[in-house]
């Protein structure tokens, strides 16, 4: 592989990384609304959102992680 197709691979990986960085903000964010509902929320479709919402954002955040090691393979 070139210089520039590294260069241009490292730049996507960044942008991921930063993509990643703000998803796990957002969770974290998610966490903490969902967290601090009063008890009689916490069986509510309301907290059940909540809940989906910090899953997915989780797992979406866990796939850019492995996009960003795969572009590090591809460009070793």
């Amino acid at each position: 592989m070139n210089r520039e197709r590294r260069k241009s691979l490292q730049e996507i990986a960044d942008t991921l990384a930063e993509l990643q960085e703000q998803l796990e903000n957002l969770k974290y964010e998610e966490e903490e609304y969902r967290d601090n509902m009063p008890e009689n929320l916490q069986a509510s479709e309301r907290y059940e959102k909540a809940e989906t919402a910090v899953d997915a954002m989780e797992s979406a955040a866990y796939s850019v992680s492995e996009a960003i090691s795969y572009i590090e393979t591809a460009q070793k």
